[in-house]
């Protein structure tokens, strides 16, 4: 018996890294899961990478047009939501002094006001009882030189969740924020390149980034009833880097 059999699943932003490894663990442990990002042949083959019970939607989690998208095909095919996972995000390095308005409109576009919006769309189709989740990251909560704006976008997210807890008590929908730190995703890789990898593995204990399957046991965690008493938390997974 999987630990969410019978349930159905979203992750937004799930064609590659974190989310697509939560997509085929959620999959494995008995979800249908819909899947959503960008780029239609991203999406395709994600889809095909899962195999089975999954559904995939294109669409920008930045556009609300798209996410209506998202939710009508899920209301049409399932009908009801049980885990939502909001992961669609991303941003750039720039330095204060070299930011521009386009690069900080478009860092809270997706990652606050996206976020925002994809659980706010989804809540129509809850079901009492469910668990949502949002990726931060320990950029955040450390002081990583040119990823102010990043930082600051995902920051809003733990301050979402407190509120959410409260707005939601009466359904028992359960909100968390699941913060990792570096992970080898291609994103990752090609946003960092060798020099500044091997300076970002420098601050974790283990000189070694997070893998992502390490992060979707984790979103497995806040999405099952393992987590059942976890509400209104931010779940930090990574290595350490954000304590020495």
């Amino acid at each position: 018996m999987g630990k969410l059999d019978g349930k159905v699943a979203v992750i937004t932003g799930a064609t590659s890294g974190m989310a697509l490894a939560g997509a085929k663990l959620f999959v494995a442990e008995g979800a249908h899961v819909f899947i959503s990002g960008r780029r239609q042949d991203a999406v395709d083959d994600a889809v095909a990478q899962i195999g089975r019970n999954v559904t995939g939607v294109q669409g920008d989690s930045a556009n609300l047009a798209d996410l209506d998208r998202l939710f009508e095909t899920i209301r049409r095919e399932k009908g009801s939501i049980d885990v939502l996972w909001a992961s669609a995000g991303g941003g750039e390095q720039a330095k204060l002094g070299e930011i521009t308005e386009e690069h900080f409109d478009a860092g809270f576009a997706l990652n606050a006001r996206g976020t925002l919006f994809t659980v706010q769309k989804a809540l129509p189709l809850f079901n009492d009882g469910g668990s949502i989740l949002m990726t931060g990251s320990n950029a955040s909560l450390r002081g990583y030189p040119d990823w102010s704006v990043y930082a600051a976008s995902k920051a809003v997210l733990p301050a979402y969740a407190r509120v959410w807890v409260a707005e939601l008590r009466d359904r028992k929908i359960r909100v968390n924020v699941l913060t990792p730190g570096s992970v080898a995703t291609p994103m990752m890789r090609d946003a960092l390149g060798p020099e500044l990898t091997a300076q970002f593995e420098s601050v974790i204990p283990r000189r070694e980034m997070g893998r992502p399957e390490e992060i979707a046991t984790a979103a497995l965690f806040l999405a099952s009833n393992d987590s059942s008493y976890v509400n209104g938390h931010e779940l930090v997974v990574d290595g350490g880097a954000t304590v020495i």
